[in-house]
């Protein structure tokens, strides 16, 4: 089967900056206080000579709006309050006009198709009270690359705002399940991050479990069942080319990636012990990096690949570790309440995120590498698998709803939720959806 080849190998897209004054500009958002209030800010329609040209301006400046709405820190305002037209903005703001309707920044924009069929979108990012612009840029790309488009617009008005990379242009792959419990079909899903362009990856006849994303975000390991036993894939998505990694009996979660791509690590039971092992993807030889009799598992490298964090049992309850990269200085970091599994180092590399088991539930919390700074997110009846956005601000995880004596219920569903715990927003999806895992920025 082929898949579709990845939006970031669709299209050619280049980027101008217009200008900037960053100097002058005063608005921003400091996303490091809890419970920030959102920023009031004016998204207008990018204006288009032709009728064509401006519903695509309307559907950029909705994808951008929508974006910026989901972080929880901006409030775009609704349009039927502008005072200014579309078109006489194309000449100059009336900053008077928009301090009146409260909006702190404003985006404005027009797009034309140019003479050999590409899209020409520009924007404008303005202070309106210091009546200044922040930030200027033109994007050109085939037509149908004009959602990727207002994406990178987002993550450019997000970056300027707030001084962090944005996480607009990526993409979410999860397996989406269906039908009764006791025969849940189970396949490969992957979409935008605002829920758009999704498709099917497998077509149900396997059981899949647990993807992941390469650094490179072209490939995805992902467990799959054949005959009751565990097999590793790597799919390439611009390919549609399965690899089969190798049968690993014993398993229980797909390898993650190193930063550098070159390397996967996992976890193997082997005589009731089970042990972390690193497998090089070039030679497929496979070290073992753990060696005791105890349950170590769940393990994922931080960012600059110097060292990993797992869970085990070998302190009597579920806990989690860091080590060297080979292995050695083992240490626990976990010394809260309750039993904790499947951490997952931030992009940033200043968090563990991890799922946590208590007795009033299941938590997505997160703590520094040392074990400091424990904080609890989201809460549920059944909350698993925490992943990462890739500017580290933000995570996904999804969240299972209980059954009742019937057996009804038990649906599945993905969710995100940013580091505050405060702006918490379900990820839509046509089926159920569980195992989430989120992609670096789109290169």
């Amino acid at each position: 089967m082929r898949i579709p080849a990845l939006k970031a190998l669709s299209f050619a897209l280049a980027m101008t900056v217009l200008w900037a004054f960053p100097a002058t500009a005063q608005v921003q958002i400091d996303i490091n206080k809890p419970n920030v209030q959102p920023m009031p800010i004016a998204v207008t329609s990018f204006a288009g000579v032709s009728g064509q040209e401006g519903q695509m301006g309307k559907d950029i400046a909705g994808v951008i709006s929508a974006d910026l709405e989901r972080s929880g820190l901006f409030k775009p305002i609704d349009q039927k309050a502008f005072i200014q037209t579309v078109e006489s903005l194309q000449v100059q703001p009336r900053f008077a006009d928009w301090k009146a309707i409260n909006a702190q920044a404003l985006v404005q924009g027009r797009v034309e198709q140019t003479q050999d069929g590409h899209l020409r979108v520009e924007f404008r990012l303005w202070d309106v009270y210091a009546e200044s612009q922040m930030i200027g840029q033109a994007y050109n790309a085939a037509p149908q690359g004009w959602r990727r488009i207002a994406h990178m617009i987002a993550d450019a008005i997000y970056k300027r705002i707030t001084g962090e990379d944005g996480y607009f242009d990526t993409q979410i792959v999860y397996v989406a399940e269906s039908g009764p419990q006791q025969r849940r079909i189970k396949r490969l899903a992957i979409m935008d991050q605002d829920s758009e362009n999704h498709r099917f990856l497998t077509d149900g006849q396997e059981l899949v479990l647990t993807p992941r994303f390469s650094p490179n975000q072209r490939e995805i390991t992902y467990m799959s069942y054949f005959h009751n036993q565990p097999r590793v894939y790597v799919l390439h998505l611009d390919s549609g080319r399965r690899e089969l990694l190798g049968d690993f009996p014993g398993m229980t979660f797909a390898p993650r990636f190193s930063p550098d791509g070159n390397k996967v690590i996992m976890s193997l039971a082997q005589d009731g012990v089970t042990n972390i092992y690193e497998m090089d993807l070039r030679t497929r030889h496979v070290t073992r990096l753990t060696n005791n009799p105890f349950i170590d598992t769940s393990p994922c490298y931080s960012p600059d690949g110097t060292k990993i964090t797992f869970n085990s049992d070998r302190s009597g309850t579920q806990q989690l570790y860091v080590m060297n990269a080979d292995g050695s200085n083992q240490q626990r970091i976990s010394f809260g309440d309750g039993r904790y599994a499947t951490p997952v180092w931030s992009p940033r590399g200043d968090l563990i995120a991890f799922t946590k088991f208590k007795s009033d539930g299941f938590y997505i919390g997160v703590m520094r590498p040392d074990g400091s700074g424990e904080r609890l997110l989201a809460q549920g009846f059944l909350v698993e698998a925490p992943t990462w956005a890739p500017n580290g601000r933000v995570l996904a995880f999804w969240r299972q709803a209980p059954t009742d004596s019937h057996g009804r219920g038990g649906s599945t569903k993905l969710y995100s939720i940013d580091l505050t715990g405060y702006n918490e927003r379900q990820i839509v999806t046509p089926l159920d959806g569980s195992d989430p895992a989120w992609s670096p920025l789109i290169p």
